[in-house]
């Protein structure tokens, strides 16, 4: 008989609250940073504290079929054009997300599924069988 780890049962009640395997994408951004290179800390915090109050009031950070994860990250490498943002399984990454890109971002993209053109300065997807479906 093997017997569950009070730790492992904590941990799979956060997966279920946060909805994890729901998950239909995830949006990272920089900001906070620390070092301010590709743009002012203040604007970074602007963008991730917009970025999170949105996503809530959509009630795309709830764990539904059309959940959006969202995580801060101090530093996603770029350092230029800031903050940026990445979305997966997707690959796209926007450059300059203030909180009217981030507003264009969530409207197009996340609910309409429309590449924010003006902003894009890559996409690479994930390769297909990385992507798992259901």
């Amino acid at each position: 008989m093997t017997t569950a780890h009070p730790q492992e049962s904590a941990l799979q009640k956060t997966v279920k609250a946060l909805g994890l395997a729901k998950i239909q994408r995830h949006i990272f951004i920089c900001a906070d940073q620390t070092v301010d290179k590709c743009c002012d800390k203040a604007a970074s915090i602007e963008a991730w504290t917009y970025l999170k109050k949105r996503l809530k009031e959509l009630g795309l950070d709830q764990p539904t079929d059309s959940c959006v994860f969202r995580t801060k990250a101090n530093c996603l490498r770029v350092c230029q054009q800031g903050p940026i943002i990445v979305i997966y399984p997707d690959g796209v990454w926007y450059h300059s997300a203030t909180p009217p890109v981030i507003e264009r971002i969530i409207q197009e993209h996340l609910l309409k599924n429309q590449i924010v053109s003006e902003f894009l300065f890559l996409q690479h997807p994930l390769p297909e069988h990385l992507v798992k479906t259901e």
